[in-house]
């Protein structure tokens, strides 16, 4: 599955490359305001932070939402106490755009994450180019020279990335790299199966002043309190908030 989806990310790049070259994108990026500081909006406090996400469907789920106004979700996620929002912009199993990634942008005032199966310079250009302030760098999708070339150049234009890592071979990589958020997804991209507690067997590989990002798996508020006593300082959700009510069920989580 991971493979054919970052087969399908390259494709789609190559075909907006052919419309809107480097020398363009690299333009927008320069007239771009300074990315926001992701480090300050996720810092550890007494209670979770949530990264809330914009997510259509997914291939495990199918269809999730129709979400006809990303600007207005996103909104209200931040009206709800979201810290940063998350954006997905894979277009063939999860329904997402730029042009979602770009309304976002414009409609909040807290960091933007571009999820996506990000493997080249392009895609990190683009997510600028687009406002973003933290990318996703997936270690399972990468070589780690490529994951330093992509981290060095997200860092260079003013973004942080979010290392997503799913085991302790590759939370290690992202260390090495020198990531100072880094994800433990709880979903294995090769599989899509769900490992509940793969967060909490691995996060302690984690550093001190990393931020941690617990990532899937999250259905209810008990979710959110596990990974929060597991040291999760931050978690990402996505279909449990557009599956229902989002601002009620963004302040259970926030109680946690």
């Amino acid at each position: 599955m991971l493979t054919e989806l970052i087969a399908g990310a390259v494709a789609d790049a190559t075909a907006r490359q052919e419309i809107r070259g480097t020398a363009e994108l690299e333009r927008a990026v320069r007239a771009r305001q300074p990315a926001l500081d992701v480090i300050a909006a996720l810092a550890p406090t007494d209670t979770v932070r949530i990264i809330a996400e914009v997510k259509r469907a997914s291939p495990s789920r199918g269809h999730l939402a129709d979400i006809p106004d990303p600007a207005k979700l996103a909104s209200l996620y931040v009206e709800g106490g979201a810290s940063a929002v998350s954006v997905l912009t894979e277009g063939r199993r999860f329904g997402g755009s730029m042009d979602d990634l770009a309304a976002v942008r414009a409609a909040v005032d807290v960091p933007v994450l571009r999820k996506d199966f990000i493997v080249l310079p392009y895609q990190i250009l683009e997510a600028r180019a687009a406002g973003a302030d933290l990318v996703l760098l997936m270690a399972s999708a990468l070589a780690q020279s490529e994951l330093a070339e992509l981290y060095g150049l997200a860092a260079e234009l003013g973004m942080t990335p979010l290392v997503e890592a799913h085991s302790a071979d590759e939370v290690e990589r992202a260390v090495d790299v020198g990531a100072k958020v880094i994800g433990i997804n709880a979903r294995d991209l090769a599989t899509f199966e769900l490992d509940r507690e793969l967060f909490g067997r691995l996060v302690g590989r984690i550093p001190p002043g990393i931020i941690r990002v617990a990532e899937s798996a999250v259905t209810s508020v008990e979710d959110v309190s596990r990974y929060r006593d597991a040291g999760a300082d931050v978690v990402l959700v996505g279909e449990a908030l557009v599956t229902a009510d989002p601002l009620s069920t963004l302040a259970g989580f926030l109680a946690v």
